[in-house]
C-alpha cells in the first residue's frame, strides 16, 4: 500500500466520523507495532494538508520488561518531526509477578490505557488516537458475541467523561493486509512484543477464526464490517460525530 492510499483511508474515517476539529491536540498511542506506527505517519501526513489544524504528540508506554528499546521508533518519529515520549511503568511486574494474573490482558490494557491517558492529559491533549484497523473492529464484534453475549464493538469516536478525553480511531477503514504491505514498503521499525501472553489471547482466537472464515467465504470481514456500519451499535451512525 502506498502512503497516499493510507492517507485516503485515514481522511475517509476522519471526515465521516468528524474525528478532528480545529485546535485539537492529539496524543498518538504508539506500541511499536505496524498499526500504531502507520497511524503516526498517517496523521502526520494528514496534518500537512487537512483544512482543520491540529497538533500531534506520540507516546509509547513501556511495560518495564527487560530489553525494551524504543530508539528506532524515536528515530522514525524524529524523521517525521513528530514529538515523542516514552512513558516508563512497572505494568509488566504488576501484572505477571505481583498480581500473577491468569488472564493478564484485561488488567494490562487497563493500566496501559491509564498511563497513556494521564500522560496525554498532563501535556494538554484533548484527544487520543488509537491504531485499530478494520479487522480489529470485526474481531472485537466477534469477541463480544462469543464471550459477552452482546452485539457490540468499539466506537470510531469515544468520549471518556472521567478523563475529559476523546479517543479516535482513524484507521478503522484500513484493512490489516494493507497495513502489513505499508509497513514492509516503508521498512517501519517494528518493536518486538515482549509480553509473555503474546499470541495466546482471546483476540488471537477471534483473529484465527476470522481468517478461517475468509478462507471459506471470501469477503467475510468486509461484510461483517458493513453490517456493523449499518447497525444501531453506539457511535456507528455517521450522523453523530463530535459536532
Amino acid at each position: 500500500m502506498t502512503y497516499q492510499k493510507l492517507l485516503s483511508y485515514t481522511r475517509k474515517a476522519v471526515d465521516e466520523f468528524h474525528m478532528i476539529e480545529d485546535g485539537d491536540f492529539i496524543a498518538i498511542g504508539v506500541s511499536g507495532g505496524k498499526d500504531s506506527l502507520s497511524l503516526a505517519l498517517a496523521l502526520k501526513g494528514l496534518q500537512r494538508f487537512y483544512p482543520k489544524k491540529f497538533e500531534l504528540h506520540a507516546f509509547t508506554v513501556s511495560l518495564g520488561f527487560d530489553g525494551f528499546d524504543a530508539s528506532d521508533v524515536a528515530a522514525l518519529m524524529a524523521d517525521y518531526q513528530i514529538p515523542y515520549t516514552v512513558i516508563p511503568t512497572d505494568i509488566g511486574e504488576i501484572v505477571f509477578e505481583i498480581r500473577k494474573e491468569k488472564n493478564p490482558c484485561a488488567l494490562c490494557a487497563k493500566l496501559r490505557k491509564g498511563s497513556f491517558n494521564e500522560a496525554a492529559k498532563q501535556l494538554g491533549c484533548n484527544k487520543v488516537a488509537l491504531g485499530h484497523h478494520m479487522e480489529d473492529v470485526v474481531e472485537t464484534f466477534i469477541m463480544s458475541l462469543l464471550y459477552e453475549g452482546r452485539i457490540h464493538t468499539f466506537s470510531p469516536v469515544t468520549h471518556w467523561d472521567r478523563m475529559e478525553l476523546y479517543s479516535i480511531r482513524p484507521l478503522l477503514f484500513t484493512p490489516e493486509s494493507d497495513l502489513i504491505s505499508f509497513a514492509r514498503s516503508m521498512k517501519l521499525p517494528i518493536l518486538h512484543n515482549p509480553c509473555p501472553a503474546n499470541g495466546f489471547t482471546k483476540r488471537e482466537y477471534a483473529k484465527d477464526m476470522l481468517r478461517q472464515w475468509n478462507k471459506e467465504n471470501s469477503g467475510t470481514t468486509e461484510r461483517i464490517f458493513r453490517a456493523i456500519r449499518n447497525s444501531d451499535i453506539k457511535g456507528w451512525n455517521t450522523d453523530h460525530g463530535l459536532s
